[in-house]
C-alpha cells in the first residue's frame, strides 16, 4: 500500500508551470489567474492547484460567491521537493545535464583538433621518413650536397591550450578590438570549442517556447478585455484562420474556447462574441499588461558566434579536409605498413577522420540553405498575423460595435478578503466567531424570509 501511495505521487508530481505562476502572482491566487498567466487549459489549472494545495500545505479560500482562490505558503518548493522523489531527481538532472551538454558541445572542437594534429604529424612523420631515406641514397651515390627537403612541423606552444576554453579568445590580445565591438550577444560568450559546436549545429530553436508565448498573449488579451472579446482581437495569435466560411464561421475560435472555457454570446445583429467567465475571477485587481500586438515567430539564425570565429572555423575545417587528402595521397605507398606506430594507426581510422572533415563542412552548409527555407516559412506567417493585428487598429463601424457589444460581458471579479466565508487557514469554529455579525445578518434575513412565507400561508 505504501508502495502504492508513493508511486502515486511520483506519477502526480507538480507542474513546474502552475508554480512559477503562483510565484509570480503573489502566492495567492485562482484558476483564472494561473489559466490567463501560463495559457493553461482551465480544467488542467484547477486540478494542479487542488493538487498542490493538498501537497504543498496550501489553503482554499471560498468567497460568498462561491468563487475559490488559492493561498500557498512562499516555501511551497521546498515543501514539494521533500515530498516527491521526481522533484529531486529533476533537479539533480537538471545540474548534471548543464554538465554533461557542455561536455558534448566542446567534444566536437576537441576532435577537429585531435583529428588535424593526427593528420599533421602523421603526414611529417612519413615527409621525415622518405626525407631520410632520400638522403641515405643521395649519400650512397655520393651526392650528399643535393635532394635536402624543407619540412614543415607545426610549432604547438602549450601554453596556449588554454585559449580553447576561455570566452571571447582573442580580445586580451587585442583589447583595442574588444573596445571597438558593439556587439554584446552571446558571441562574445562563447569559447572556441563552444565555437564549433555552434558552427556545426546552431544554438536550438528560437521558437521552442511559441506555442507557450501564444497561449499566454492569448490569455493576457482575453484579460486585458476583462474576459470578454471579439474573434478579431484573438486572429493576430493564431497561425491559421482559415479561408471562406471557416473564417465567416470563426471555427478559428474553438481551441480557444475549450482552453480557457469561454462561451459564445450573440449580439442582436447576429455578430458572435466570447465570454470567459473563469478568467474574471481574480484573487486581486489585475491592470492592464502588456502583450505584442501580434504572436512573431524569431528567425532562425546560422550561429550566434561571430563572423571571425564562423571563418577560423571554415579554415581548421578546409586545413582538416586538405591535410586529410595530402595524408591518402602518402599512404598509397603501403608506407603505413612500414612505419608502423602512430602512422598505422592513422591509416587504420583514415576514413573516419576524412569522413569527419567532410562532414564539418557539410552539415554547415545544408543547414545554411535549410535555415533559408524555413525563414521563408515564419516570415510568411509572420506577416499573416501582421496583416490581422492591423485590421484590428484599423477596425470598421461593423468591428467597433462588435467589441463594444462583447464588453457588456466584461467585468472582474476580485475575491477580497472581506468576502471571504471560509478559509482553511484556521478552525472553522474560530472563522464562525469571527464572522458572527455576517452569520447573524444571514440568519436575520432567512427568518425574515421565513415569517414572510408563514404570512402568506396563513391569509
Amino acid at each position: 500500500m505504501n508502495q502504492n501511495r508513493h508511486n502515486l505521487k511520483v506519477a502526480m508530481a507538480p507542474n513546474p508551470k502552475i508554480m512559477k505562476a503562483i510565484e509570480q502572482l503573489g502566492y495567492r491566487v485562482t484558476v483564472g489567474d494561473v489559466a490567463a498567466r501560463v495559457g493553461l487549459n482551465i480544467n488542467l489549472a484547477q486540478q494542479g492547484l487542488l493538487a498542490l494545495a493538498s501537497d504543498a500545505s496550501g489553503h482554499l479560500q471560498v468567497a460568498e460567491s462561491g468563487e475559490i482562490a488559492y493561498l500557498f505558503p512562499k516555501n511551497f518548493r521546498s515543501i514539494l521537493r521533500n515530498k516527491f522523489l521526481q522533484l529531486q531527481l529533476q533537479e539533480w538532472w537538471e545540474k548534471v545535464w548543464r554538465v554533461l551538454f557542455y561536455l558534448i558541445r566542446i567534444s566536437f572542437g576537441i576532435v577537429l583538433l585531435l583529428s588535424i594534429v593526427l593528420i599533421f604529424v602523421a603526414i611529417a612523420i612519413i615527409l621525415i621518413t622518405l626525407n631520410s631515406s632520400s638522403d641515405s641514397n643521395s649519400d650512397r651515390r655520393g651526392s650528399s650536397n643535393s635532394g635536402g627537403g624543407i619540412i614543415f612541423i607545426p610549432n604547438f606552444w602549450i601554453g596556449d591550450i588554454f585559449w580553447l576554453f576561455h570566452p571571447g579568445y582573442g580580445y586580451e590580445r587585442h583589447p583595442q578590438r574588444h573596445r571597438d565591438s558593439s556587439d554584446s550577444s552571446q558571441s562574445s560568450e562563447m569559447n572556441f570549442l563552444e565555437t564549433i559546436f555552434s558552427f556545426l549545429f546552431g544554438d536550438g530553436n528560437p521558437n521552442r517556447y511559441l506555442e507557450d508565448h501564444r497561449w499566454q498573449e492569448i490569455g493576457t488579451v482575453i484579460r486585458n478585455s476583462r474576459g470578454a472579446v471579439a474573434a478579431e482581437q484573438i486572429a493576430p495569435y493564431l497561425d491559421d484562420i482559415g479561408e471562406g466560411y471557416k473564417r465567416e464561421f470563426e471555427d478559428y475560435m474553438l481551441p480557444v474556447l475549450t482552453r480557457f472555457d469561454g462561451r459564445p454570446e450573440v449580439s442582436p445583429d447576429g455578430e458572435i462574441v466570447y465570454h470567459f467567465p473563469q478568467l474574471q475571477t481574480t484573487a486581486k485587481e489585475q491592470d492592464l499588461q502588456i502583450v505584442p500586438a501580434y504572436l512573431e515567430e524569431r528567425l532562425w539564425r546560422f550561429s550566434q558566434a561571430s563572423s571571425g570565429q564562423i571563418m577560423l572555423s571554415v579554415g581548421l575545417g578546409a586545413v582538416n579536409i586538405i591535410g586529410a587528402l595530402v595524408l591518402g595521397s602518402l599512404l598509397k605507398g603501403g608506407i603505413a605498413a612500414q612505419l608502423g606506430g602512430l602512422v598505422a594507426f592513422v591509416q587504420s581510422i583514415y576514413w573516419i577522420l576524412l569522413g569527419y572533415g567532410i562532414g564539418f563542412l557539410a552539415i554547415p552548409l545544408i543547414r545554411y540553405f535549410w535555415i533559408q527555407v524555413k525563414n521563408s516559412q515564419i516570415k510568411a506567417r509572420n506577416q499573416k498575423r501582421q496583416e490581422q493585428a492591423r485590421a484590428l487598429d484599423g477596425a470598421d463601424a461593423a468591428l467597433q460595435n462588435k467589441i463594444a457589444y462583447a464588453q457588456q460581458f466584461a467585468g472582474q471579479n476580485i475575491i477580497r478578503k472581506e468576502d471571504l466565508i471560509y478559509t482553511s487557514e484556521t478552525d472553522l469554529i474560530a472563522q464562525e466567531i469571527e464572522q458572527s455579525a455576517q452569520i447573524d445578518r444571514e440568519w436575520q434575513r432567512r427568518l425574515e424570509s421565513g415569517n414572510g412565507t408563514s404570512d402568506r400561508i396563513s391569509s
